[in-house]
């Protein structure tokens, strides 16, 4: 199957326009820090030929694909084999100072979601992992086993708002004393059985506890956390940086690091702003983006999509 029929990248000619005024000059260098499948890259790389590309991906598949993908571009692509949060490390390491744009498509990738083995998909049977780096890390089965009822609770509360939690978790830790919960299949029907009759039909019961599972097991919020204000101190004067996100817990990270860089810091009732104070960054949206109808319809994976931006407008500090 070719690349470009399993995975259309989200939002991409939005991404292009908000990130082609740092992207145009001479040398720029981009860091796609969620390189996935490279489908958002070899867009920027073919718009703009003297881009250099800087990817990070924490999944090997991905590298490999990617890098087929992106081959024909030579010595313009860098590609990092590192979680997102190791941004300026992985800049460091290839001898680069700063960077004129960010580019972040968080949550699972088409890859991993297509992949019916690497377990992330509740409608296809499949062992239970959802590790992004298949090659470290606890498993989705893992946590399952492990965790206890209060602990299974708390993530499926706390990172799916799943109003079912005590049930499912209490579930879970039934049915794993009579046998191991290995699969993604087994789950589903420990979550079908415990779900009322009444709220059978208010979407698929796993939909909210896979993807506690899966922000758990990757730790993504924690990672997300580390990720925006090293992402934000390797960015240039005038680089501007794009994050889309898809579900709640990760906008309001990103929009409370880009708000709060984006305010002045000087106390009430200063006559003048001194230059410490001045915002580092001027938000290009308002609010948090979302995608046309004509966007979902073409592409329904950007149907959750909050898109957030933002361009540096003063050295960081």
């Amino acid at each position: 199957m070719e690349l470009n029929q399993i995975h259309t990248p989200v939002l991409l000619e939005r991404c292009v326009e908000l990130l082609a005024p740092a992207l145009e000059k001479p040398g720029a260098v981009l860091v796609d820090a969620t390189l996935g499948m490279g489908g958002h890259s070899e867009a920027f790389l073919s718009r703009f030929p003297e881009l250099t590309l800087v990817g990070l991906d924490r999944d090997t598949d991905a590298l490999a694909i990617a890098g087929e993908r992106l081959s024909r571009f030579g010595d313009r692509v860098h590609l990092v084999h590192t979680v997102y949060d190791g941004i300026a490390e992985a800049l460091d390491e290839l001898g680069i100072k700063s960077v004129d744009g960010i580019l972040f498509d968080l949550g699972v990738s088409s890859l991993q979601l297509d992949r019916a083995e690497r377990g992330f998909a509740y409608a296809q049977d499949a062992p239970l992992d959802m590790r992004m780096n298949q090659s470290e890390g606890m498993t989705a089965a893992e946590v399952i086993a492990t965790y206890s009822e209060q602990e299974l609770r708390t993530i499926f509360h706390k990172y799916g708002d799943e109003k079912l939690s005590a049930r499912y978790a209490r579930a879970i830790v039934t049915q794993r004393e009579v046998e191991p919960i290995t699969r993604s299949g087994q789950l589903v029907h420990i979550l079908t059985v415990a779900t009322p009759a009444a709220l059978s039909h208010a979407g698929h019961p796993a939909k909210r506890v896979f993807q506690a599972l899966r922000i758990e097991v990757n730790q993504e919020l924690s990672v997300l956390e580390r990720a925006i204000p090293a992402a934000l101190s390797t960015l240039a004067l005038g680089g501007r940086i794009v994050v889309m996100s898809y579900q709640s817990l990760e906008d309001r990270i990103v929009k409370g690091f880009f708000q709060a860089a984006a305010t002045s810091s000087a106390p009430v009732g200063l006559p003048v702003e001194l230059e410490q104070h001045k915002p580092e960054l001027r938000l290009l949206v308002r609010g948090a983006e979302l995608a046309s109808d004509e966007e979902k319809l073409r592409n329904p994976r950007a149907t959750p999509v909050r898109l957030r931006a933002a361009e540096r407008i003063k050295e960081a500090a």
